[in-house]
């Protein structure tokens, strides 16, 4: 292609180097100039004159061009320019219209931002001519310049013209080698095109011989090529004849990789050229692959599977099954995150949906409740309206009698004629529309000398909005008046006699008190908001220390590092052998799987662990699945299976794996028990239950509750409460009621024989009679209900029969699933049906450590050690939290325990009567049997008001004698110690509430005591207890759960001494160690008293008795 431009100078150029008439071709050009040329070219364009003054005179010039770009080079000389000046190129300019007229032929003009090439004339393809004049004043003189400047340097046009020629030589040179390279190209296209058909020829061969070799072996399928690698194109032939499919005119593969787990496909299958009924298709083979998987079928409903076996072939130099599995594991969490993020998004635009339609409905209501407020102050105003007046002769009037809201006005009031006729100052107090913003008038009168009588007078400013001022006469500003005329109990009321119209007015003001109820309101939804984030930042805080607890709670024996196991991670397990029945072995070896010992990969191979850089520990390493949840393991001391074994006492160890794209089943855990908090509650036996249950709930397994229905269940707890089902057994009809308690589902049993209408849980002749009813009923109702529970827990003796019902008959009904769990709440009850049912049960507790080493001797008790475990109980978190509890006058947590403690003490002290001050007060709150120390509660009574303490006591005696003893002990206190003490003998669960936020001290003397749960609430709420060594109150789990540095300061106070020096030390600690005292209320706080621990340790055995 070449580009034929014809140029046409302007005037005034003389004689120019090309005298002729020239065609200009411009010449693409790829690739870089030889220096030579492009320096020279540079230094043409950088000296030529005519170069310079082109731009700066404004030639222009019309370019009209053709290409023919096969024969020769684009050639392409950059040349620079002035920072101010044009692009490059042609650039027109006005004419100067008295030389537009003047034509120089044979001179043509040279754009040196292009390379030319000059040819003869003719061969022009187009004309110069001169399409602009310049305008330029002083274009002759520059011109005449141009002219001579082009004339000196006309040897260089010359030397680029020797240039060109020199160009034309490298042109056909490159042209020469264009050819060579394209002949080369062409052998080796021919070249590959031969060694392609040779291959193809090759590949049919090879198929052939398959071909021929699988239909002699009597088989029906083949791939070529024969070895299947990765990332590959494969081709699968299937022998129709010898098929399923021999009658099929359609036949489609159905696979996918990996055994069927990964990329499923369907592709139709062809017929080949191959001597038979081959037909084939072509795969391809991804680069996770390491097997195939597929079958044949006709697209509806014939198959060829190879005899039900599938066919399949191996991929070889892959991934192996596990990468595989570690690569959908991967894919898996990362779909999970994608889910997570969705569902998060999802949950807030619902949550903003939420939000603006409970904004609309709050609003509403609150427009509603100003309607009607405005409606209600309007009938009160008119009232007052209707008795106003302007003056009351000779008492009272106001001038101007024409005023309105803003003005200042003077009111005169005759002193002689009312009760202030002998007072020395006057003071009105007054206000505005029925006294709507209180007191907002307060002025002193002044005498009035100008008219007959004893008249005074104030200057009033008129409130803005009024339509009726309001106001009475006194002797004193307010606070400090004694004497009041307020016009015999009615107030004194003048209309404003200039005001807005009333429906404009009411209006208004029922606006404003729209925008006061909706600003009261948000600033109460805000406090909520506060409290609630806050509320849920300080359990999720308590639940990680609480694990961390749990995680560090055998660090002698065995811990991790990291401490937190993320699943996908290296872990580090370390061991101390001196601590465990492998003391003394030359060697420990580590046996570890995951999830509960389920997991897909197994048991992993026995490793030796070698010593830690401590000296005390061993260690070894582990990589936990990405679909890990829980790690399990346990250590020996050889290899092989034989030997001793560290397995924690048949528990096993584990480590919750946090991360992982699995999460642990959740367990069907069933409680069947006589008594729930807060519905049917008696002791502690309903706490627990209730309590247990929601914490394992909240760990994400099912928890079902049985219990009966008695005639004196507290309903209004039971939320979403009907019938469910009915069935007959035992004799009689039993109903079955449903409802939620505490967020918990629970079944309420209703025989209709009448054992649950007595009017109480406890208490009848027939207690064992009716409970046993009740253990084969819920039994029987988990078989007729189709439930198959993984745990069955029962409790005490009133639910021991559960354990051998179920052994005997119902696992082999139906209900072979289930293990039974037994838990001891008070051996003091029905020792001989806690026996038998320790003898069935398949794991057992009791409700403390100690107490579990305080009946280990029990002869009910003793043969069955093996199975038995003690589990501090705890509290429940919600039921107890002085930073939500209603029943508080003020909400605190451990940063602020000093005030909210105060304040509950005012306010118990206001609620009984008892003398306000700051005195230390001690709290009992019982059962009042003589096992919960009823003589030491009197003595300690006394004690107490001896030191000046205030004593509180609630509770009540099942035994009329003690109840009788106590009434006649109130009688006395009352009497004598009425501003000191108060027995409150009744069950009052709000004022239980109080007396735990309120005293110091919680007194809790019991004989015995299997757990106790009453010093645990005391702490929750920074009281400190004062108890005996016994059950669950023994220093060393307090200490445990508390982790108190300074730990003496709370022996003084969790006795391991004796009971009444210590109610002395505590009375003078509160006296003489303020500061102190109140260090260890907050220390108490901070600790977590709730189910966060104990559950763990319940769930741990939950897994051991299914083991």
């Amino acid at each position: 292609m070449a580009v034929s431009l014809q140029l046409q100078t302007p005037p005034y150029f003389g004689n120019t180097v090309v005298r002729d008439k020239t065609l200009v071709r411009i010449k693409p050009f790829i690739g870089s100039h030889p220096p030579r040329r492009s320096n020279l070219f540079s230094q043409f364009t950088q000296s030529c004159s005519w170069y310079k003054y082109s731009v700066i005179a404004g030639f222009s010039h019309q370019i009209m061009a053709s290409s023919d770009f096969s024969r020769k080079r684009r050639y392409k000389v950059s040349s620079p320019r002035a920072n101010d000046s044009a692009p490059k190129g042609f650039k027109p300019k006005p004419t100067n219209p008295r030389k537009d007229q003047r034509t120089i032929e044979g001179n043509e003009g040279l754009n040196p931002s292009i390379s030319t090439e000059f040819v003869n004339p003719t061969k022009r393809e187009s004309k110069i001519h001169t399409i602009q004049q310049l305008a330029v004043p002083e274009f002759n003189q520059r011109a005449e310049s141009v002219k001579n400047d082009i004339i000196n340097k006309k040897e260089k046009v010359e030397a680029i013209k020797n240039s060109d020629d020199e160009i034309e030589d490298d042109e056909e040179a490159s042209r020469k080698l264009k050819l060579e390279i394209e002949e080369k190209l062409r052998k080796k296209m021919e070249e590959e095109l031969r060694k392609k058909e040779m291959e193809a020829n090759l590949r049919i061969q090879e198929i052939k011989n398959l071909a021929n070799e699988t239909f002699l072996k009597g088989e029906k399928v083949f791939c070529y090529p024969k070895l299947v690698t990765p990332d590959q194109e494969i081709e699968i032939f299937l022998n129709r004849i010898d098929s399923s499919l021999f009658n099929e005119s359609s036949i489609f593969i159905m696979g996918a990789f990996n055994d069927w787990r990964y990329k499923s496909f369907t592709v139709k299958l062809k017929k080949t050229n191959l001597s038979g009924d081959w037909w084939s298709c072509r795969i391809n083979v991804p680069k996770e692959a390491y097997k195939i998987d597929f079958v044949f079928f006709n697209g509806q409903d014939v198959y060829e599977n190879n005899e039900m076996k599938d066919f399949c072939i191996n991929v070889e130099g892959g991934m192996d099954i596990f990468e595989f599995e570690e690569l959908l594991l991967e894919e898996k969490r990362r779909e999970l995150e994608r889910l997570a993020k969705e569902e998060a998004e999802r949950e807030r635009e619902l949550e903003e949906k939420r939000k603006i339609e409970a904004e609309k409905a709050a609003s509403e209501e609150d427009r509603e409740r100003a309607h009607m407020e405005a409606e209600r102050r309007r009938g009160i105003i008119q009232q007052v309206l209707e008795k106003a007046v302007k003056f009351v002769d000779g008492v009272w009037y106001i001038e101007p009698s024409e005023y309105k809201g803003g003005d200042t006005v003077r009111l005169y009031y005759n002193k002689s004629v009312g009760p202030l006729a002998n007072v020395k100052d006057l003071w009105i107090h007054g206000g505005y529309n029925n006294w709507k913003d209180g007191l907002s008038i307060v002025e002193k009168l002044d005498k009035f000398v100008g008219k007959d009588g004893d008249w005074w007078y104030a200057n009033v400013v008129v409130p803005t909005r009024s339509l009726v001022l309001d106001w009475v006469f006194a002797d004193g500003p307010p606070q400090h008046a004694t004497v009041y005329d307020n016009n015999e109990r009615k107030d004194f009321h003048a209309i404003v006699p200039i005001s807005i119209p009333q429906d404009l007015f009411w209006a208004e003001e029922e606006h404003e008190i729209y925008k006061k109820l909706q600003t009261e309101r948000k600033l109460k939804e805000e406090e909520i908001r506060i409290k609630a984030e806050k509320t849920v930042r300080m359990r999720a805080e308590t639940k990680e220390r609480t694990m961390k607890t749990f995680l560090l709670s055998q660090k002698n024996i065995v811990y991790t590092d990291p401490l937190d196991v993320q699943a996908g991670s290296q872990v580090s397990v370390f061991y101390n052998p001196k601590n465990t029945l492998l003391n003394g072995k030359p060697e420990v070896w580590f046996r570890c799987s995951f999830n509960r010992w389920t997991h897909r990969i197994g048991l992993f191979p026995p490793q030796k662990m070698l010593p830690a850089d401590n000296g005390m520990h061993v260690k070894t390493s582990v990589k936990v699945p990405l679909d890990a949840y829980l790690m399990d393991f346990v250590f020996s001391e050889k290899e092989s299976d034989d030997g001793v074994f560290d397995n924690n006492h048949g528990m096993d160890y584990h480590i919750p794996v946090s991360g992982g794209v699995t999460k642990e089943p959740p367990m069907h855990i069933v409680h069947i028990s006589v008594e729930m908090a807060p519905i049917a509650k008696v002791g502690g036996l309903g706490d627990v239950v209730t309590s247990l249950s929601r914490a394992v709930q909240d760990l994400n397994h099912n928890v079902d509750i049985i219990l009966p229905k008695y005639d004196c269940l507290n309903l209004s707890n039971v939320k979403d409460f009907g019938f469910h089902m009915s069935y007959s057994w035992g004799g009689t009809e039993i109903k079955i009621w449903f409802g939620k308690v505490e967020g918990l589902s629970v079944y309420f049993l209703e025989p209709q024989n009448g054992h649950f209408w007595k009017g109480c849980i406890y208490g009848c002749n027939n207690d064992g009679e009716r409970f046993g009813f009740f253990c084969h009923a819920a039994l029987e109702f988990l078989l007729q209900s189709g439930s198959h529970p993984d745990v069955i827990h029962c409790h005490d003796w009133s639910s021991a029969p559960v354990a051998w019902l179920f052994k005997d008959q119902y696992m082999h009904y139906g209900l072979s699933k289930a293990r039974i769990v037994f838990t001891i709440h008070n051996l003091e009850f029905g020792a001989p049906l806690i026996g038998k049912a320790m003898a069935y049960a398949d794991k057992a507790t009791t409700v403390s450590p100690t107490y579990s080493r305080e009946v280990a001797g029990n002869p009910v008790i003793a043969p069955h050690l093996h199975k038995f475990h003690g589990i501090l109980n705890g509290i429940d978190p919600d039921m107890w939290d002085p930073f939500n509890d209603k029943f508080l006058p003020v909400s605190y947590t451990w940063e602020n325990v000093v005030e909210g403690k105060k304040a509950a003490k005012e306010a118990l002290q206001q609620k009984l009567g008892l003398k306000r001050g700051d005195v230390p007060l001690i709290g009992i709150i019982t059962r009042l049997t003589h096992q919960k120390g009823i003589h030491l509660i009197k003595h300690a009574i006394w004690r107490a008001l001896d030191r000046g303490s205030q004593v509180v006591l609630l509770g009540s005696a099942p035994d009329p004698r003690i109840q009788n003893d106590f009434v006649n002990l109130a009688s006395q206190l009352h009497s004598t110690h009425n501003q000191h003490a108060r027995l409150c003998l009744t069950y009052d669960e709000p004022l239980s509430h109080l007396i735990y936020a309120a005293a110091d001290f919680i007194l809790v003397p019991s004989i015995f005591e299997p757990c106790g749960l009453t010093q645990l609430t005391a702490m929750r709420y920074g009281s400190i207890p004062i108890v005996r060594k016994t059950g669950g109150y023994t220093m060393k789990h307090l200490r445990m759960q508390c982790q108190i540095q300074c730990i003496d300061k709370f022996r003084q106070f969790i006795l391991r001494i004796k009971y009444l020096s210590i109610k002395t030390k505590a009375i003078s600690a509160w006296y003489e160690s303020r500061d102190w005292f109140n260090s260890l209320c907050k220390v108490v706080m901070e600790q977590d008293w709730s189910w966060n621990r104990p559950a763990l340790d319940y769930l741990e055995l939950y897994h051991a008795a299914r083991k």
